[in-house]
């Protein structure tokens, strides 16, 4: 039960973390303006995600338009798109793993090959949350360096935004998720009852049974 437990833990914190990753690769603030200096009366938020880039006015009105080229990108978010999209996909695949080797599925039959199979989703897991670790460090790195460096115009500067905080968020989970999987072991099979089958009685030729069978 303690094995069967720690396995819908682990799953369910998995599977809330892949979920955090696909919200954090879609979102649009990765990184956000900087109000500092003159920029604190400027009308506008900008927005670099990914895949689009967003202008918000202070109206509400919000224009997004999509990145062009890829190879136009800076290096940190070509990484983050690339390794955040194998995470996702890792995600699924993990959970499949999972499910096939789960205690409450049979599509297994052996004990000690469904925990090998949920260790290796827990693999799965803890590799997911780490690729998507990665581009979220890489990213905070550049923005806070960026943000201090005196060379680089006020305009230019940027904050982490919100999706950065999902993304480490998700990495935790994936993480901790995946720790738990493999510390699942395969349930005992060696039971504290054992069942004696005592010999047929035999009946002797005259139809009376042996006396023997009483002692």
């Amino acid at each position: 039960m303690l094995s069967a437990g720690l396995e819908i833990l682990g799953l369910s914190l998995c599977v809330i973390g892949s979920l955090l990753v696909m919200v954090s690769c879609g979102l649009p603030m990765w990184k956000v303006t900087a109000f500092i200096e003159a920029n604190i009366v400027v009308a506008q938020t900008i927005w670099d995600g990914l895949w689009m880039s967003c202008v918000v006015q202070s109206t509400g009105q919000m224009q997004c338009k999509v990145h062009d080229s890829v190879l136009a990108l800076s290096h940190d978010l070509q990484a983050a798109r690339a390794l955040t999209i194998i995470s996702s996909v890792m995600g699924v695949l993990g959970l499949m793993v999972v499910i096939a080797g789960a205690q409450c599925t049979n599509c297994l039959s052996t004990e000690q090959v469904k925990a090998r199979v949920v260790n290796a989703g827990g693999v799965i897991y803890i590799t997911s949350g780490l690729f998507v670790l990665v581009p979220l460090c890489w990213m905070a790195n550049n923005i806070i360096s960026d943000f201090y460096n005196p060379q680089v115009p006020a305009s230019k500067k940027r904050e982490i935004g919100a999706a950065l905080y999902i993304g480490w968020a998700s990495s935790a989970l994936l993480l901790i998720g995946g720790s738990l999987l493999c510390c699942s072991c395969p349930a005992s099979g060696n039971s504290g009852y054992s069942v004696k089958y005592s010999p047929t009685k035999r009946a002797t030729p005259n139809g009376d049974y042996d006396k023997r069978n009483y002692v």
